[in-house]
Order: structure tokens, then sequence, then C-alpha cells
């Protein structure tokens, strides 16, 4: 059986364009829309184009200031690098990219796949942290593109993969290697900062668990660096008159008493705007105009234990054996019968015994 893995991903801009830069927002701000409440399809649109004029000035001064985003390049790599991996393990598999909201689309994997005629198809989304517009729309699309064409293939999706043991390892060990490489020891002077992406407060009240699972993988981790102490805060996006998760980052940066911070970008798994421009040099300045030293740990995007750890994950579904082997579980965030996680487990309601 031959087997396709659309490796998805959120996608962003490779080159400060501002036509290029303008159509990623809007097609962001539309798929959003949800958030703001009902409207008619035309009014969406207007809204949408109104908020990408809105952002679009401050987004292309952070990708002219970074030299533009690496993040397709970077998925681009990984998705291929995933390809030999599970050749050498002596699968017949094709890697796919599909990107949210920037080409190759979601539905361009589904037809590339389509076209070459594979038997299997694996949806993999690259966010460890199950999310509703990230995670859980992504294999929506992918599923609907599928559903859109002349094919019946075998039909897979992984969603929340935050607890894998070698994922939390592989983002323990960054932490490490850079308080190592700077001479640093986690304690009273110097933070440690978990820095996640935000969302809005509409989807957790709709029943999200990503503010549980950006817990989760913040007290693990910590545990795992031998319990140092921890602060978290979120990259919110306030381009709408909406709530968003709290605390933003910067309150967090700003209120430390301490000599020096260490921020760990959580749930990323590529470098682009919201690391390179939004850590490296928005809250960098931040601290620094307090007095504070900031260290930011890399992604480790291109780690090859990274690799490893995402053919693990599909493995069960290219060689055909119970994914519950490997902790799979029927997905509680996404509504489909194709979808499983590692997250399902915990969710569970407690059974009297």
């Amino acid at each position: 059986m031959s087997t396709g893995i659309a490796v998805l991903n959120f996608g962003e801009p490779s080159e400060p364009d501002r036509d290029a830069v303008v159509d990623y927002l809007e097609r962001i701000f539309l798929a959003n829309m949800e958030i703001e409440g009902e409207t008619t399809p035309e009014a969406a649109r207007e809204r949408a184009h109104s908020l990408a004029e809105r952002r679009v000035p401050a987004l292309i001064e952070e990708y002219e200031a970074i030299g533009g985003s690496p993040l397709n390049a970077h998925a681009e790599t990984q998705a291929e690098r995933l390809e030999s991996e599970l050749v050498a393990r002596g699968h017949d598999v094709t890697t796919y990219n599909g990107f949210q909201f920037t080409e190759p689309f979601v539905e361009d994997a589904a037809t590339a796949a389509a076209e070459d005629g594979v038997s299997n198809v694996i949806g993999l989304p690259l966010y460890p942290l199950c999310g509703p517009s990230t995670t859980v729309q992504a294999l929506e699309d992918l599923s609907a593109a599928v559903d859109d064409l002349d094919w019946s293939p075998e039909y897979h999706e992984i969603t929340g993969w935050h607890t894998h043991s070698a994922y939390l390892r592989l983002r323990a060990d960054a932490i490490r290697d850079t308080l190592e490489q700077n001479g640093l020891e986690l304690g009273a002077d110097t933070r440690l900062v978990f820095s996640a992406h935000g969302t809005p407060q509409y989807y957790l009240e709709e029943g999200s668990r990503y503010a549980q699972y950006v817990d989760e993988y913040a007290e693990i981790v910590n545990r795992m660096l031998g319990d140092p102490g921890y602060e978290l805060g979120y990259q919110n996006h306030e381009n709408r008159d909406v709530e968003w998760t709290e605390p933003d980052v910067e309150s967090v940066v700003e209120n430390l008493d301490a000599e020096r911070v260490v921020v760990d970008p959580v749930s990323f798994m590529h470098e682009q705007s919201e690391t390179l421009s939004e850590l490296d040099l928005e809250l960098r300045e931040e601290a620094e105009e307090r007095g504070l030293g900031f260290f930011r740990v890399p992604v480790p995007y291109d780690d090859d234990r990274f690799i490893e750890l995402l053919a693990d994950l599909v493995e069960p579904f290219v060689a055909d054996f119970d994914p519950e082997y490997y902790g799979f579980q029927s997905c509680t965030c996404r509504d489909s019968p194709n979808a499983m996680c590692l997250n399902a487990r915990r969710n569970e309601p407690a059974r009297n015994e």
C-alpha cells in the first residue's frame, strides 16, 4: 500500500511582498471570522480585507527586519527528511506539503496525492499542541479536499502529540543547551519564561483545551529540568476587539524580578516571524530596556530526533498495526472517526471503580 503523508503547516510569506502579505492575512482573518459573531459572506470578506490592510504595514516591517520568513523552507525540509526516514525504515511513502494560508495549500497536497494514486493518506499537522484554528482547521481542510476529489483512499488523521516523551525531551534539551552555551543556571536571578502562541478566549469558551495543553507542556518540561520554576505568557495578536489568552508574555517579562530571562517558544516547530521578530527583536528590546539579559531558546526544527519523532508518530498508520500500541486513542478535540491523538485517554471522564 502506497502512503501519502500530508504534512500540514500554517504557512507564511517568505518575502515582504505587499500583495502576498495582504492575501495571506485576508485568508487568516476570513478563516477565523466566527470569533466576531454571525455575519454574511460578503461582510466577512470586507471585514477580512479591512483587518488585513490594518495589519500589513507592521507585518511587512517584521519580514524586512528578519530578512523574510524561513517557515515554509523549514517545513519543506522537514517533510523531505520525514519521507527519507520512513523510506529508510522500509515504507513506501511520499510526503506532501500543505499550508493553511500560503501556497501550496492544503487542498494542493490532497490533489497531488490523488494524482500520484496513493492508497493511504495520513494528515500530520506539525502543531504539537492541538488547537482549533491550527490542528483542527488544517485537518478539516484536508478532509474536505479529499472528499471533493474522485478518490477514496484509506484515511487517517493525527492530532495532538505534545505529551510524546521524545518531544518533551527534545524541548527540555534545547533549553539545557541554551543554558550551557551561555553559562547560565536557572534560579532567582535567571528565570525561565515559556512563551506560547496566544488564542482568542472564544475558542477556550467553546471547549478547546489548548490552554490546558500549554500548561501541561510547561509543567512537564519544568519538571524535566529539575523543577527550577517558570513563568508562562502568551504571544497575542490583538487585531480584533476580542479577548485573548492571558497573561501577555510582555507583561510577564515586564514584571520579572530577575537579572536575566530565558525564553522558550512553546509549540513552535519552525523559526518564523513570531520567533525571529516578536521574540528576538520586540521582546528582547523590552527586556533589555528593563536591564534584563535576554536569551531565547532556538526551535529544534532541524534536530534529527524531531524527524525520528515524526516518523514514529505516523509509523503505525503506515505499517498498518494498531496505533494503540503507541498510545493513540480516538481524538476528543476533533470530532472525526479518522482522528487519533496522544491526549484522549487523559481527557476521558473519570470512571467509578
